[in-house]
C-alpha cells in the first residue's frame, strides 16, 4: 500500500531548479532511504512530505490527502502525525534532554505532567537514553544528540517519521547503533520512515526500498539488491564512489 505519493513535483530556488517534474511513492511500513550527490533535492523531500515547503508545481499526497491544498491549521494538525529528526539534531541548548523531547507532547496534547513524564522516559529508554533524561545537549556525544533528536521525533507516535541524514559525520559503531535504532523504532512504532542519507552502508542495512536523484529526478527506485544491480551508468558510479563515470566530478 502507498503512504505517500509525489505527483510530478518541481521546485525551485530561485533561478535554481533543485527538483523537476519528480515523482516517488513511498510504501507504507517500510523504510525508504533517498540518495543522491549533495544539493540533490533529498532534503527539500522530506520538507515537501511533512508540509514545509510547498512544491511550484505538482502535488504531495499524504494517506490521499493533497498537502499542497492544506490550510495552515490543518498543516498544523497534519504535522503531529509525522516526525522529523534534523541532521544535527536541532535540539533547544537550554532545555534538558528530557524537556525537550517532552516539548510535542506539552505543545500539542493535553496529557497531564505526570503522563508527559511516563511517556518522555518510555521513548528514552527506547533509544537507550534512559540516564540522560536531565542533561542538556552540550553534556552530550554527537550520536547521544542524534538518539535524543530521534527520541523527540517519535514521542507522539508518529505514523511518518522523517531522518535527515542522521549519520553524518560519525563513527562506524555510532552509525551501526543508529541504523539499528532506526530500523527498530520503524517496527515498534509500525509506522513509515522516510531517510536521506550518503551512507551506503547504513542504507544497506535499513532500506526496504531506495530512490536515487540526479539532476532534479529519481533516476533508479528499488530495493538495495535491485539498485545494485542497475544497469544505469550514474548509479553504478554512485555506489562504486568512483570518479570516474559520466557524472560530473
Amino acid at each position: 500500500m502507498i503512504f505517500a505519493r509525489i505527483d510530478d513535483v518541481s521546485v525551485k530556488f530561485g533561478t535554481k531548479v533543485v527538483l523537476q517534474n519528480l515523482s516517488l511513492e513511498v510504501r507504507e511500513g517500510a523504510i525508504t532511504c533517498l540518495i543522491g550527490l549533495s544539493g540533490a533535492g533529498k532534503s527539500t523531500i522530506l520538507r515537501l512530505l511533512n508540509g514545509l515547503r510547498k512544491p511550484d508545481s505538482g502535488h504531495v499526497y499524504v494517506k490521499g490527502v493533497d498537502v499542497c491544498c492544506m490550510s495552515q491549521s490543518e498543516l498544523i494538525t497534519f504535522r503531529r502525525g509525522v516526525g522529523f529528526a534534523f541532521q544535527f539534531a536541532a535540539l533547544f541548548d537550554s532545555l534538558s534532554v528530557g524537556d525537550n523531547v517532552a516539548l510535542p507532547l506539552r505543545e500539542h496534547t493535553k496529557m497531564a505532567p505526570a503522563e508527559v513524564d511516563r511517556v518522555v522516559m518510555k521513548t528514552l529508554e527506547t533509544v537507550g537514553l534512559e540516564t540522560a533524561r536531565d542533561k542538556f545537549p552540550s553534556e552530550l556525544s554527537g550520536g547521544m544528540l542524534k538518539r535524543a533528536g530521534f527520541a523527540r521525533a517519535v514521542v507522539t507516535n508518529p505514523e511518518l517519521v522523517l531522518y535527515d541524514e542522521p549519520t553524518t559525520g560519525l563513527d562506524p559503531i555510532i552509525t551501526h547503533l543508529l541504523t539499528d535504532t532506526i530500523v527498530r523504532l520503524r517496527r515498534q512504532l509500525n509506522g513509515t520512515a522516510v531517510v536521506v542519507s550518503h551512507d551506503l552502508q547504513s542504507i544497506y542495512m535499513m532500506a526496504d526500498y531506495v530512490a536515487m536523484l540526479f539532476e532534479g529526478a529519481i533516476i533508479a527506485y528499488g530495493t538495495v539488491e535491485e539498485l545494485q544491480r542497475s544497469a544505469n551508468p550514474i548509479v553504478q558510479q554512485f555506489l562504486q564512489g568512483s570518479e570516474i563515470g559520466p557524472i560530473p566530478i
